[in-house]
């Protein structure tokens, strides 16, 4: 009886159930995670991430700019939804928070303008602001009763912004939201976290 070299052997074996049974992984690509569940959209290969671009792509969502502009634009909407909510706050401007009328725009004002006051001018500089946008913002603030125009006693040809009396009380609000949304923060992400990132910020921004 002749022999069969044994690759023709393996060749001609009749494959099992089992075998007939299992797919190749090749074929199916990312196995399933446990519990038979496929991966979700961008994991596990699938080159897709949350935003429907791919992987390469990934980095427009995550890179520190993108970041801290979110987390911007949290920390200033939980300040607004807490001065709606201040008894110290004046009612009118609380009510106007309230009702989404005070953006995060009207937040440059409560913390750029000292208390002493300053020119339009060096007020739209701080926020990073052109004049004409400034200004638009100033005149309703002063509409709302926050801010009012005055003469600068070092120039007569020259207006300051300041504040008003209600326009304190508002700012007063604003410095307890920011202490609670600040204690929030701390709480979401640890205090050890919260007081590197604090140091972070600080030596980059100056």
């Amino acid at each position: 009886m002749v022999s069969l070299p044994y690759d023709l052997q393996m060749s001609s074996k009749t494959p099992t159930a089992a075998e007939q049974a299992t797919p190749a992984a090749a074929a199916d690509g990312p196995a399933p995670a446990a519990g038979g569940v496929p991966p979700p959209a961008g994991e596990g290969g699938s080159g897709v991430s949350r935003s429907g671009g791919s992987h390469a792509d990934l980095w427009r969502e995550t890179h520190l700019g993108r970041l801290l502009g979110h987390a911007m634009r949290r920390f200033d909407e939980r300040v607004l939804q807490l001065m709606a909510a201040s008894a110290q706050a004046p009612l009118a401007l609380s009510n106007l928070a309230a009702r989404d009328k005070v953006g995060a725009a009207h937040i440059h004002i409560t913390r750029h303008l000292p208390l002493e006051g300053a020119r339009l001018t060096e007020l739209a500089a701080w926020a990073g602001m052109s004049k004409q946008a400034m200004g638009d913002l100033v005149d309703q603030c002063v509409a709302w009763g926050l801010v009012a125009r005055k003469a600068d006693p070092r120039d007569a040809r020259a207006r300051r912004i300041v504040f008003t009396p209600a326009g304190l009380d508002w700012l007063a609000a604003f410095r307890d939201a920011v202490v609670q949304a600040e204690a929030e923060f701390r709480a979401t992400v640890g205090p050890e976290v919260a007081t590197v990132v604090a140091l972070g910020l600080e030596a980059y921004a100056a």
